[in-house]
């Protein structure tokens, strides 16, 4: 069984419907730790050595957080910045994260049509997270799909956000049971489209 790790990082997270319900539906879960980085850092001083172990002691780390500015909440940067050290993370000395899987949980606030070459926004999602996954690949870290809830702004019902949720929590349950065939889904496009491989 895998150890999950959500580093959540959310500057609003009282006022996020999409957060809130999406933690709240995992909450409990075995082997599932959530890390909420604002709660546990308000004043962004981040404790290393914590963070290092948390990670060590994990075998997939997601990171939960709104798509701000095309990117993420500020304090994960800062995260990233001095977490992952060269040395640590990284480097001839020591790989502590070799071999873990890396995934982005993310929620925006439209949806994937305008994430395309044609759309407003005139990128996709997964050139958005080029620097994610180069990161990933420094640390010698397995990049997964990213699991996505789009069109926050777009007037998603209770009811859409209950179901992201459910189906956040069936991804989950499935990759610590490893119940999937991680292999086979490293060329999907969302970690959402391993929904119907599952059973209900």
């Amino acid at each position: 069984m895998k150890k999950i790790l959500i580093n959540f990082a959310h500057p609003a997270k009282s006022n996020s419907r999409i957060n809130n319900t999406l933690l709240k539906a995992i909450e409990g879960l075995d082997n599932v730790t959530i890390n909420d980085l604002y709660a546990h850092y308000p004043d962004f001083i981040i404790d290393v050595e914590r963070e290092q172990h948390l990670c060590a002691i994990n075998d997939i780390i997601i990171f939960q957080h709104p798509f701000y500015w095309y990117s993420n909440p500020s304090i994960m940067n800062e995260w990233m910045e001095l977490v992952l050290k060269h040395g640590w993370a990284y480097g001839s000395e020591q790989n502590a994260l070799k071999g873990k899987h890396w995934m982005q949980a993310i929620s925006t606030g439209v949806d994937n049509k305008s994430y395309q070459k044609k759309g407003s926004v005139g990128y996709t999602i997964n050139e958005f997270l080029t620097p994610f996954k180069a990161t990933a690949n420094l640390c010698q870290m397995i990049n997964l799909p990213p699991f996505m809830v789009m069109g926050a702004n777009d007037g998603l019902s209770h009811e859409d956000i209950n179901d992201y949720a459910q189906n956040y929590r069936r991804v989950l349950i499935a990759l610590k049971d490893e119940t999937i065939d991680l292999k086979k889904i490293l060329g999907l496009t969302f970690m959402n489209d391993i929904l119907s491989l599952l059973k209900k």
